[in-house]
């Protein structure tokens, strides 16, 4: 039409827009595999034209932030943390990654166990529960159960009683402490002073 607007000629690439859009929804976004797949469809233009045509979808993609997933030892801290201490979002993740993941699950509840068992003194309950840990394909725990099976009466009665040998097990690791830091620089009365004297606050 004469003084009217010329319409723009058709570019190689248009025929197979449809195709690369669609190709690209599927998740290949890979030039030189669309490039040959174009070429076997009949498309006889360039590489370029079709890595140009994809780039603003890559800027696109490249903009999306995807939510960081939790490594393996935070994972494992809150699993090893008190239920009450977690917060909401952490709650929610771990469960979301317990959901997934049925020996992760299955370490989560033995721990939670165990636990159980350690702050309530409830020694008795201790069979069951290595029981339970050798039903499960978990090595690990395999390991821990037959530790506490070769000190058996000690850890039951650990787990039982109110008495324990914590109290004296901490003033020796003190003990050592002491020595460690004054090895070589004091000879034995200073040393049996300071021990003393610490004992003593």
């Amino acid at each position: 039409m004469l003084g009217g607007r010329r319409q723009p000629r058709p570019g190689q690439l248009d025929p197979f827009k449809p195709h690369l859009d669609k190709r690209w929804a599927e998740g290949l976004t890979n030039a030189i595999q669309l490039h040959s797949e174009l070429q076997s469809l009949g498309y006889r233009g360039s590489y370029q034209i079709i890595s140009d045509y994809l780039r603003p979808g890559r800027r696109r993609r490249i903009r999306v932030v995807r939510p960081v997933l939790p490594g393996a030892r935070q994972v494992t801290r809150w699993i090893m943390r008190h239920p009450d201490r977690l917060s909401e979002r952490e709650d929610q993740q771990l469960t979301e990654i317990l959901t997934r993941c049925p020996e992760l699950a299955a370490a989560h509840r033995l721990v939670r166990g165990f636990a159980e068992i350690l702050s309530t003194r409830t020694g008795q309950h201790l069979k069951d529960w290595v029981v339970s840990a050798r039903a499960e394909g978990l090595p690990d725990l395999h390991s821990f159960a037959t530790g506490l099976e070769k000190g058996w009466d000690a850890v039951v009665q650990g787990l039982t009683s109110r008495w324990n040998s914590g109290p004296v097990e901490g003033r020796v690791n003190h003990i050592e402490m002491i020595e460690r830091r004054m090895f070589g620089r004091a000879k034995l009365p200073l040393l049996r002073k300071r021990v003393l004297l610490t004992a003593a606050r």
